[in-house]
């Protein structure tokens, strides 16, 4: 429970950063803390190879932080390894021997002289020209990165993620809104800050188009008012909740047609400026977005991770769109038998035990961003 109640403060503070880059420095100090290690950054690393930006740090001196960024990220293995899968944790430990890694010019000029022994990286968004990542060490007095802190580190790495997509910590500066804006804008999902009266602060392109359709959320005076007078107090007692530091909760919206959507509200503490420079104070995100299966983006990132055939990848994508083995055969032209040899290497290959097990494996490939 304790782990639990870290973990959901964290969260809000990571988002809150996203949207107040000066933060950073406490946040990142504040997930050194919850992962058990000494210093943290955010840094990025071009597509060539030949320079590297250490956006925000903590726990390391500033003469120390030059020196990285101008020379000594050349001998970091966890930051030469950069181009990684997104999510993955690798440490120098798992990577470097030892004795080997200790007679280094890493360590010798730049870990050692800092008391610092070993370091853990997860990568956070990967793009043509560039890779984010975040890099956290441990000191001599906590050892060398372990499997807890690998699992605590996967725990916060998918929203830090999030928090690099919404507020593109990497390159946006402080005070670029429109830029901000444009960047919630490329979220395919409705999204709404909002304040404690349910308010809207302000809203991306999607949630704009919402509120004017008007089927499901609308905005009346300026504040959030759901189609249905339960599901509206609902929302009103949610984001009062999280005026006081409720986690998160998500919560089934349906329109007079009968058409389900799926909304999660997360709690935050920024201060977001309006129009005309005055401030209000958004206690919560709101994202909505349609019950719907997406296809993923692309097929062929899946059937790059698996191992797939392409027969197989056919049949995967069937499972998702199609149905059950007689509907999937029907559609191909291929006997039910010959589905079933498919499915059988697709629990092989994915380590599912049940078609709903892929359904969720393909639902997890769906992207964020507006197509």
């Amino acid at each position: 429970m304790q782990e639990d109640r870290g973990l959901t403060n964290l969260i809000a503070n990571i988002f809150d950063a996203a949207l107040d880059s000066a933060r950073w420095s406490d946040v990142l100090a504040n997930i050194a803390g919850f992962v058990g290690g000494q210093a943290a950054a955010l840094l990025s690393k071009n597509s060539a190879g030949n320079s590297i930006d250490v956006h925000y740090h903590c726990g390391v001196e500033p003469r120390y932080t030059q020196l990285y960024a101008d020379t000594y990220w050349k001998f970091d293995p966890v930051t030469m390894l950069s181009f990684g899968e997104v999510d993955q944790v690798a440490s120098i430990s798992e990577l470097v021997p030892g004795d080997e890694f200790r007679g280094g010019r890493f360590y010798q000029e730049w870990m050692r002289p800092q008391g610092f022994i070993d370091a853990a990286k997860a990568v956070l968004e990967r793009t043509a020209t560039s890779c984010a990542c975040i890099n956290i060490i441990r000191s001599e007095a906590q050892g060398t990165v372990d499997a807890e802190m690998r699992r605590r580190i996967r725990l916060i790495a998918p929203h830090l993620r999030r928090a690099v997509l919404i507020g593109k910590v990497i390159d946006l500066r402080r005070g670029e809104a429109a830029t901000f804006a444009d960047v919630l804008d490329g979220i395919n999902a409705s999204m709404f800050l909002v304040d404690a009266d349910s308010m809207v602060v302000h809203a991306n392109a999607a949630g704009r188009a919402m509120l004017a359709a008007g089927d499901l959320l609308r905005s009346s005076g300026g504040r959030l008012v759901a189609g249905g007078a339960r599901v509206n107090q609902a929302l009103r007692e949610v984001f009062a909740a999280a005026s006081s530091g409720s986690k998160g909760v998500a919560a089934a919206l349906t329109t007079r047609e009968g058409e389900r959507y799926i909304a999660h509200v997360l709690p935050l503490t920024a201060t977001e400026q309006r129009p005309g420079g005055t401030s209000c104070t958004a206690v919560a995100v709101l994202f909505v977005r349609k019950a719907e299966m997406e296809p993923p983006c692309p097929p062929e990132l899946i059937a790059r991770i698996y191992q797939l055939t392409p027969a197989e990848l056919r049949v995967l994508l069937g499972i998702v769109e199609v149905g059950g083995v007689p509907e999937i055969a029907e559609v191909l032209g291929v006997a039910e038998s010959t589905v079933k040899t498919h499915v059988g290497r697709l629990f092989e290959k994915t380590g599912a035990n049940r078609q709903a097990d892929l359904v969720r494996l393909v639902a997890g490939f769906s992207s964020p961003l507006v197509g």
